[in-house]
């Protein structure tokens, strides 16, 4: 565990240099212990894949003296606990008229369609971070066997609610934008609300399983095509 300066008032904590279930751990303990904390001096804190962002009130605060009392909490915290989030479904519709990509993504590792969709499925997804855009959440790992690169060429337009892959990472595209993901479904539920904090459906340590449905269930509960 060390840190860098990132800027006048702010840091980041680095926890190890692997993505991991274990690393992933250790940041979200101790991000949730300083968020239940509401320690003075700290503005804002940023879980990440293997790093935490800091940042504090320079007045109050400094670079080495915040790392030296979050060193402390630490070797204080239960880091077997820290993953203990929300186990969430979300519904998605699977078929190459949503899944831009789901017909690509078959014929180069050899499966069909629905082969690529139960190896999808059936893993359960650690969220490690959202960024990228509000509600856009980070999560893996993807089975090997599916793992997919990024396009050479982004597209402009990536329909909002687009279930997405890079290599072993996965997402869901929270409103309509530019991206280079593997699209392989889409989903009708709401990834970016305003009405909670974060504006994130996903927190950091949700567990996520995508349960896949037909197209008139996609439909029915508000799905565009």
């Amino acid at each position: 565990m060390y840190y860098k300066v990132a800027s006048v008032d702010a840091i980041v904590i680095y926890f190890g240099e692997l993505i991991s279930e274990e690393v992933s751990d250790r940041v979200l303990a101790l991000y949730h212990h300083l968020k239940n904390l509401s320690l003075g001096g700290l503005i804002e804190i940023i879980p990440s894949y293997t790093t935490l962002y800091l940042q504090f009130d320079i007045m109050t605060r400094t670079h080495e003296g915040l790392f030296t009392q979050i060193e402390e909490f630490d070797t204080q915290i239960d880091h077997t606990a820290a993953s203990l989030g929300r186990e969430i479904t979300i519904p998605a519709y699977f078929d190459p008229s949503v899944g831009l990509d789901l017909e690509r993504v078959a014929s180069l590792h050899g499966l069909n369609i629905d082969e690529v969709v139960k190896r999808y499925t059936e893993n359960t997804y650690r969220v490690y971070t959202i960024g990228f855009a509000p509600g856009y959440a980070y999560m893996g790992s993807v089975d090997e066997r599916i793992a997919t690169p990024r396009l050479a060429t982004p597209r402009a337009q990536i329909p909002k609610g687009s279930v997405a892959i890079a290599n072993t990472q996965c997402a869901v595209y929270p409103q309509a934008s530019p991206g280079g993901w593997n699209i392989l479904g889409r989903t009708y539920i709401e990834m970016f609300d305003r009405a909670i904090e974060g504006f994130s459906y996903l927190k950091a340590g949700d567990s996520v399983q995508f349960k896949p449905i037909s197209k008139e269930e996609f439909i029915a509960q508000g799905g565009q095509l």
